[in-house]
């Protein structure tokens, strides 16, 4: 990820679809635009997951994801 300033970290680890899904759009409602929201899952469905839901969400932009050690990092800005 580049030198984008994280505003919110939000942990799903344990959480199963469609619940990162879920906590990812509660947590994006409560940011203001421009702010960039970090989802850490253990679900490896939220890779595809968040990915098609930022895709055909207004507002959202999925910035950057990856994966190490069981654990999968989104990171999803408010752009409106």
């Amino acid at each position: 990820m580049n030198d984008t300033e994280i505003t919110d970290t939000l942990d799903v680890k344990g959480e199963n679809c469609p619940m990162p899904v879920v906590k990812t759009k509660q947590g994006i409602d409560e940011l203001t635009a421009g702010d960039v929201l970090e989802v850490v899952a253990t679900d490896s469905g939220s890779m595809s997951d968040i990915a098609g839901w930022a895709d055909t969400t207004d507002g959202v932009e999925l910035l950057d994801q990856s994966e190490g050690d069981g654990v999968y990092t989104h990171y999803v800005q408010k752009t409106e």
